[in-house]
């Protein structure tokens, strides 16, 4: 066929294979420009190839987890690549099978996978965001070590040392937890995936310019901690990604290689900055909005394709700040706890509210904050530009990768995302345009255009 020739011809990897750098990372010979020190992260192998058929036993065995191996998949995981893999690892010993039935992350199936698992010896997940969160939080807590096989590059978890979980409360929140031993991803495998869950991936790296926007202006305005290494190792595979953004429609081995190195790359830059702010600022707060509170209404959208059409609209807000040469001038913060219990619960309303006092400004404080913005505008202005990418380029992009772009393409209504993009920055004391822009007064407005 056609279609696989071009992804044959396409799968051409960076100059030392798909894990240069990553590999060097790994191995504690890349130094950070911020310490002067070698790297060290928790992982002890990422392979990334265009095919690991015949491969997948000589892996997990390297890395020594157990004599007793336990297969996590999905009904869809286990087909596109548990089976295969539970197979080959039969020749290392006995292994048993937990197929998890349309599996959500949260603490419900944390709970229950716990105590399926409770005697496994070694887990090997196989599957995406959902499965991998799960395994990875199941056995952060009780200190044992896993392994993850990718079947689709959805989301930029799969390195990172958090888990998303969903409380018993209905608060979708990033969870401390551990990094897998082994992160294998095969790539025919990855790019034969339906096409939505790469897109999902691709708009999930595509916030990059958002993010790195809003964490640099917090802090500057803030003085919140900021580091600029996440950005440094991921710079010249996000160009090289976001050059081949088509392919990730075409489903090509060689666009899902380097949307793998985004991902993989996103994820350890959460080992040297302990946190997920380089790739996670206002563009997350609307999609966690619209997992939390949507309810009936949830359109069953993946968490990459909100965050989509959340870095557009962020964008786009951004943007309205960053074509002033005057600066933002704030008032005291305007949040109503009762609106916020009505909207979200007492209990997480309550959560929230506590968490979001850090950025509520009073009088004082506003008055403090309008000075700062003054003497800092016209350089910070300049600073954020460099981080920008044009919203035309970020919309086509998207569409490029087959991504959703508006609210109703989510089959959202645009009601509840107006309400997702006013209220989001009510959830977490992170501190962004959104906040920047209901503090002037004008959120309420931008929203209004919004859908």
């Amino acid at each position: 066929m056609e279609t696989s020739r071009q992804q044959t011809i396409a799968a051409d990897a960076p100059e030392g294979g798909w894990t240069t750098l990553i590999d060097d990372i790994l191995a504690g010979n890349w130094v950070n420009p911020e310490t002067g020190s070698p790297a060290t992260v928790p992982y002890e192998r990422i392979v990334i190839e265009e095919s690991l058929d015949g491969a997948e036993a000589d892996l997990v065995a390297s890395l020594r987890l157990g004599e007793r191996f336990t297969v996590v998949a999905d009904e869809r995981t286990w087909d596109a690549m548990g089976g295969r893999v539970a197979s080959a690892l039969k020749s290392l010993g006995p292994v048993d099978t937990v197929i998890l039935d349309h599996p959500h992350a949260d603490m419900a199936a944390v709970n229950d996978l716990d105590e399926r698992l409770a005697k496994a010896d070694a887990v090997v997940a196989v599957g995406s965001g959902t499965i991998n969160d799960l395994c990875k939080f199941v056995t952060g807590r009780t200190k044992r070590r896993y392994a993850i096989f990718a079947t689709a590059g959805s989301m930029n978890g799969y390195t990172s040392t958090t888990a998303s979980i969903t409380l018993e409360n209905g608060l979708k929140v990033s969870l401390p937890s551990h990094a897998p031993a082994g992160f294998f991803v095969d790539l025919a495998v990855n790019a034969a995936a339906p096409r939505h869950l790469s897109a999902a991936g691709f708009a999930d790296c595509l916030v990059r310019s958002v993010a790195q926007i809003d964490w640099w202006m917090s802090h500057r305005l803030i003085g919140s901690v900021y580091s600029s290494v996440p950005y440094m190792i991921q710079d010249a595979d996000e160009r090289a990604l976001n050059s081949c953004a088509a392919g990730i429609a075409r489903g090509s081995i060689s666009a899902n290689g380097y949307l793998h190195r985004v991902l993989t790359l996103c994820g350890l830059g959460v080992s040297f900055t302990g946190m997920s702010n380089h790739g996670s600022m206002g563009e997350h707060q609307v999609s966690h909005y619209i997992d939390c509170f949507a309810g009936e209404g949830h359109p069953g959208t993946l968490h990459g394709q909100q965050v989509g059409v959340a870095t557009l609209t962020m964008a786009r807000l951004q943007r309205i700040f960053l074509d002033s040469d005057k600066p933002p001038v704030i008032g005291p913060t305007r949040i109503d706890p009762a609106d916020m219990a009505r909207r979200m619960g007492d209990d997480i309303a309550a959560q929230c509210y506590a968490e979001i006092q850090p950025k509520i400004f009073d009088e004082r404080s506003a008055a403090e904050m309008n000075e700062r913005l003054a003497e800092l505008w016209p350089t910070l202005r300049q600073e954020l530009e460099a981080f920008a990418l044009p919203v035309a380029q970020m919309e086509q992009l998207l569409r490029d990768a087959g991504g959703p772009m508006t609210a109703a393409e989510l089959g959202l209504s645009g009601g509840f995302y107006r309400e997702a993009v006013l209220h989001c920055r009510e959830m977490r004391n992170r501190y962004t345009f959104l906040d920047i822009a209901a503090d002037t007064g004008m959120l309420e407005d931008f929203v209004a255009g919004e859908a």
